[in-house]
């Protein structure tokens, strides 16, 4: 790639990511106490269910990682936004699930949550994840424990999370400490 094409590239890169972080500021819908009392719960349905958001969220994620052999999301809403990353990158997706919803064998992964603790699987035979380069999406990072989870259950299978990405950062919880080496992409952080 040529010097003018790579700044061609990253002020399309940047125009994508103004436009998105515009439309999911706008339309994100707010709820305090839910699901517990004290969690502010951010509710990125209205994002997704515009076609301009969700065109927006997902050519900016994509940007994130180009060389993504596969794009994994994180159950639930990270299916939504997976598929649609992977479709425009030409790459598979997997589901990051949660505890019990797949049949064995699987690779599990238990973490807390700002609200209790979980577990996050992905199958342990049938897919061959080793030396897969691997894009990481959810839509928000809170803590950190889901996105931090789902990179060990990775590197665990072999694979490579070359960068993760997510909607919405809640920064004031630090979940971008507890997250690895790999680049940590947030269309809005808050």
């Amino acid at each position: 790639m040529s010097k003018h094409a790579a700044v061609e590239s990253d002020d399309l890169a940047t125009e994508r990511t103004t436009k998105a972080a515009e439309l999911v500021e706008r339309l994100t819908r707010w709820r305090d106490d839910f699901p517990t009392p004290g969690v502010r719960f951010a509710d990125l349905s209205p994002v997704f269910a515009d076609p301009e958001g969700f065109r927006a969220v997902i050519d900016c994620l994509a940007d994130c990682a180009p060389e993504a052999d596969l794009v994994a999301g994180v159950d639930a809403r990270g299916f939504i936004i997976g598929a649609g990353v992977a479709a425009t990158l030409g790459t598979g997706v997997l589901a990051v699930r949660k505890a019990g919803k797949l049949p064995p064998p699987v690779i599990t992964r238990e973490y807390s949550l700002e609200y209790g603790t979980a577990a996050l699987e992905i199958p342990a035979d049938g897919i061959d994840l080793k030396g897969k380069r691997v894009l990481l999406l959810d839509d928000v990072l809170a803590t950190g424990g889901t996105l931090s989870a789902a990179a060990a259950l990775f590197a665990e299978a072999g694979a490579e999370v070359v960068a993760a990405a997510v909607v919405l950062e809640l920064s004031f919880l630090g979940g971008r400490e507890r997250q690895g080496d790999y680049p940590l992409t947030s269309v809005v952080r808050v």
